[in-house]
């Protein structure tokens, strides 16, 4: 029997009645029926086609027909010209409609309208007289690279989401947090880590089976994904805990959030064969500029070490960062350590040195080993220990 979970109205999925076809899609757009009407005739039967009679229909038609595969535009049009409809495709946030092929009508205007229309991100150009075999050659190219870019970009989201949880990879939200730190520190601004856990996962799933634990590992993931920001990146790290990076969040904004987070998952309706079933959450919270630490993987570290305190003192409410003082130093990598240097903070490293150096040892020996430098890496290991 499945556990119930109630936190807002249910949401009701719409289903698009925009018909598919089998054929890629061309909208074309022109004042002109004859036009139109020729161009139809020369591609029917290879590509299914729209027609609309000025720019401003025409973008309405792109805004709403995501089959829409390559447009066609003249220049010259009412209410939105050519140049106008073409600036809006470019400048969209939708990426579709953004990176759509577009090949304008070229009938007798100058070149200098053309290299306008090149300014302005024409993809191609055809001439009203243009002939079926070329007019089709060009399509099925344009058709062709628009396939090829979105089986691109479809492989990356592959690699930036994990198929199970549908939230993005613990390696993306280690990169992501990278770039934002370092935006941060050159902006003067900061970042906050968010580590959340449902608190005694395993007891709950002892006594209610897998299934329930993971329909609440589910709802949990919902409720999340709803109440982050479009600017945080949140993944699942655990089999009950959840990441969030927070760019531009101070540790007050942060404790803040978990504190309502919190209280939305105590106030929820959850029950089991009738019976309420009682969900708590542990945090870890780490900030940049609180913390003072110059890295991702130490800010990682940090938040998930304070969610686990945080397991041991049975508290409820977040870790407060003075509650954490003495948390354990971070093992600063390699890769953190040649970071922090190339942003010249050699202070940042040289606490760490004994700990880098003992990785990089046998490394070290080897190099010394094969190439003969003279590196007399074995004695240099004796005087490390003697520093352990």
């Amino acid at each position: 029997m499945a556990a119930s979970w109630s936190t807002a109205p249910a949401d009701h999925s719409i289903m698009s009645d925009t018909a598919v076809s089998a054929l890629p899609r061309v909208l074309i757009v022109d004042d002109s029926r004859m036009v139109r009407a020729s161009i139809v005739k020369l591609i029917k039967g290879k590509f299914d086609v729209r027609e609309e009679g000025d720019g401003e229909a025409g973008w309405q038609t792109l805004m709403l027909d995501p089959s829409v595969q390559v447009l066609i535009s003249d220049l010259s049009m009412p209410k939105l010209d050519g140049y106008g409809l073409l600036q809006r495709v470019r400048a969209s946030e939708t990426a579709r409609i953004r990176e759509m092929p577009v090949i304008m009508i070229s009938g007798d205007e100058d070149e200098s309208a053309r290299n306008r229309a090149k300014e302005c991100g024409a993809t191609d150009f055809i001439t009203k007289g243009i002939g079926t075999s070329e007019l089709l050659a060009r399509l099925d190219a344009q058709v062709r690279m628009a396939e090829a870019r979105s089986e691109l970009e479809a492989m990356s989201r592959q690699v930036m989401v994990d198929p199970e949880s549908g939230l993005p990879t613990g390696e993306y939200l280690k990169q992501q947090g990278r770039q934002a730190l370092a935006l941060a520190q050159r902006h003067g601004s900061e970042i906050s880590v968010i580590v959340v856990e449902i608190d005694r996962f395993d007891d709950l799933v002892g006594r209610l089976g897998r299934p329930v634990g993971d329909q609440l590992i589910q709802q949990f993931r919902l409720v999340l994904s709803k109440r982050v920001r479009l600017e945080d990146t949140v993944s699942q790290t655990g089999p009950a805990q959840f990441t969030v990076v927070c760019p531009g969040i101070g540790l007050t904004d942060a404790q803040a959030f978990s504190k309502r987070l919190d209280q939305i998952i105590r106030n929820a309706t959850i029950s089991y064969r009738g019976e309420r079933v009682e969900v708590g959450l542990k945090f870890g919270l780490a900030n940049s500029r609180d913390d003072e630490w110059q890295t991702m993987t130490h800010l990682l570290q940090l938040a998930e070490g304070r969610a686990v305190q945080e397991e041991e003192s049975a508290s409820a409410e977040p870790v407060e960062a003075e509650a954490v003082a003495e948390a354990p130093l971070p093992v600063l990598g390699v890769e953190d350590a040649l970071a922090l240097l190339n942003a010249g903070d050699a202070e940042g490293v040289k606490p760490h040195l004994a700990a880098i150096a003992a990785q990089l040892m046998p490394l070290l020996k080897l190099i010394d080993a094969e190439l003969q430098l003279g590196m007399n890496a074995e004695n240099a290991e004796a005087a490390l220990n003697r520093l352990g």
